[in-house]
């Protein structure tokens, strides 16, 4: 029996950068809680997004933002996990020299920093994000705990991401795509996987009895932590072979149809 389902959420349950949940998930999500099964919104956007996205239901769901990097349920902290200093200052260093090409978010437990003036970047992340985020001139000077780095190209910065920035960081920190226009960067241990574990072993629930869905390299974790998984039809094709099933994307409600046909089992 499923008593714990984790969806990845940009790309997989809604259109990426969005800020709102169809009815639809909204009354399955509700539907789930009254059964006993916990419904777990785990993705590389910070808390506060997060809430926004599940506002109807906030209460009622386990988070693992920030890829794993911050986990929260009934308003608790279970887990957070910060970046070492030395190479916060390096991976900083490094993304300065792409500004104007590129974008930073820094996440704390509490929010983001950014050093950005670019309009229309403020506005994505207050407008589709939803971010909760202070402006500031130099994230280094900020006594803030530091739990994840985030570097953003309009459009796409895959190939920036996989031939640059991911390989120079590999075999330091946890560095992965998180979406078409993301690269993460967080503490080696940190993973969508092991924050599914991490929630796991709090709630006293086994891997057997948990289901999970995803679309992108930073839920490959989540795949494998998982009893039962499913990659959208729409994920990259790494996920999709770490992935037990496929399943429609954002576009036919996938994840919702999956839920209700073989969890609620009613035969949507």
């Amino acid at each position: 029996m499923i008593k714990l389902i984790a969806s990845d959420v940009d790309g997989t349950l809604i259109k990426d950068s969005t800020p709102d949940l169809y009815p639809e998930m909204v009354d399955t999500i509700r539907e789930l809680n009254r059964k006993g099964i916990l419904f777990c919104a785990a993705s590389g956007r910070q808390y506060a997004s997060l809430r926004n996205v599940f506002r109807e239901v906030a209460d009622d769901i386990a988070y693992i933002a920030e890829n794993g990097a911050h986990i929260r349920y009934r308003n608790k902290d279970i887990s957070v996990t910060p970046m070492k200093r030395e190479y916060i200052e390096q991976i900083m260093d490094m993304l300065r020299s792409y500004y104007g090409e590129c974008e930073t978010v820094i996440s704390t437990p509490a929010g983001s920093l950014i050093e950005s003036k670019n309009k229309d970047f403020l506005d994505l992340l207050t407008y589709g994000y939803h971010n909760t985020f202070r402006l500031v001139p130099d994230v280094l000077k900020e006594k803030d705990e530091i739990i994840k780095i985030a570097v953003y190209r309009k459009n796409s910065i895959r190939s920036l991401g996989e031939d640059v920035f991911i390989p120079r960081w590999k075999d330091k920190v946890k560095a992965c795509m998180a979406g078409e226009e993301w690269v993460d960067f967080m503490d080696a241990g940190v993973d969508k996987g092991n924050g599914l574990k991490i929630l796991e072993d709090y709630l006293g629930i086994e891997k057997r009895e948990t289901m999970a869905f995803g679309d992108n390299n930073n839920d490959i974790g989540m795949m494998l932590a998982a009893g039962c998984s499913y990659a959208v039809d729409t994920a990259v094709s790494e996920v999709q072979k770490a992935a037990d099933h496929i399943c429609p994307g954002w576009k036919q409600k996938g994840v919702c149809q999956v839920i209700r046909k073989e969890v609620l089992l009613d035969g949507v």
